[in-house]
């Protein structure tokens, strides 16, 4: 662990182990201290966890059918309705098992999947053709939750990752609307037709959850597909195509949690080091600019917090933030332990 935390300006580990905020005790002992699930004290940071706000605020809305806000496609309204509350517990490391979380993700499956398997803000339509609002973003979204609450196997999960696969690719039978997902490679008319980096960060995150052995070649094509387009650009500028646009957008620099369907350049980092990308040096330049962030604590600030737009408070905007630390941290130890054979990870030249 020292060769990460050396990277710091102090040690933020104690402040994110207190046992005020139960969710990131829990995911600090499994992601930053590598302790196992069955390890008592995760066990106890984990049953705090789902009986503490934000997660158990989250719960406490439910309608008993499984659903937030209203019944429906659960995609409106933003970010309040049931679409979002999974991709939230998904993120604060809720338990998979717990019923409640079951009846969420039961309800998606039933209510927000198109006939060919990619999730729609638009829900099901009967009696229609796929509706053409199936998007990266919301299906990586929900796929990756889905997949980390224990569904993989499910058929209808496994089709979401044939449509999340296809639409990279271009391989397979798929339909592409222009109203949505265009075309392969990422492009969404939601960004003027061409390939969306914040799509293809949500789709990577999604398949990179997929165990290793687990992948299909297909799966395997779609990664290294959407790594190269990734690391296309630089992540630090983020200069992705964006149609007429002349500046990317200053969301990817506004770190923050919870993350919807924007993303920020941390999450690029997130999903290409679970991709397995984390010891290519084009990221050294974005995990300087990451570091470079951090206060005098060793911490960092939510700047996109969804404060006023949440039933629920996740914690304070530009404040110290522990969620945005653990990430932050999380990327840092990722790129320590997958990069010991070439030169430490934000260094200059030599």
């Amino acid at each position: 662990m020292a060769g990460w935390i050396d990277r710091l300006k102090a040690d933020p580990i104690p402040w994110l182990l207190e046992e005020s905020e139960p969710a990131v005790r829990h995911q600090t002992l499994r992601l930053l201290l590598d302790r196992p699930a069955n390890d008592p004290e995760v066990v106890a940071a984990s049953e705090a966890a789902m009986r503490s706000d934000p997660i158990a605020a989250i719960l406490a809305a439910q309608s008993p059918e499984g659903w937030w806000v209203r019944p429906g496609n659960g995609y409106q309204p933003k970010y309040t309705s049931t679409v979002w509350q999974v991709m939230f517990l998904d993120q604060m490391g809720a338990d998979g098992h717990d019923p409640r979380v079951r009846a969420g993700c039961e309800y998606i499956l039933s209510h927000s999947q198109a006939a060919g398997g990619g999730f729609s803000f638009r829900g099901q339509v009967i009696g229609s053709p796929e509706p053409s609002g199936v998007a990266h973003c919301l299906n990586g979204n929900l796929l990756r939750a889905l997949i980390g609450f224990g569904w993989l196997d499910d058929p209808r999960v496994q089709a979401s990752l044939d449509w999340q696969t296809a639409s990279i690719t271009g391989d397979g039978v798929i339909r592409f609307y222009q109203s949505a997902t265009s075309g392969p490679g990422f492009r969404c008319s939601m960004n003027y037709g061409d390939p969306c980096a914040w799509g293809a960060v949500k789709a990577l995150l999604a398949l990179a959850r997929v165990p290793a052995h687990l992948r299909t070649p297909n799966v395997a094509r779609a990664i290294e597909q959407g790594t190269d387009f990734l690391l296309s650009r630089d992540p630090a500028i983020a200069d992705y195509p964006m149609g007429p646009n002349a500046t990317p957008s200053g969301s990817w620099f506004k770190l923050g949690f919870p993350v919807g369907y924007i993303t920020d350049v941390l999450q690029t980092l997130e999903a290409l080091c679970e991709a397995g990308a984390a010891e290519d040096p084009r990221l050294d330049s974005a995990v300087q600019w990451v570091i470079d962030q951090q206060n005098a604590a060793g911490r960092w600030s939510n700047r996109h917090s969804y404060a006023s737009q949440t039933a629920v408070k996740f914690e304070a905007a530009r404040g110290s933030s522990k969620w945005v630390t653990l990430r932050a941290c999380g990327v840092l130890k990722a790129m320590a332990e997958d990069t010991k054979s070439r030169r430490p990870v934000g260094a200059g030249s030599s």
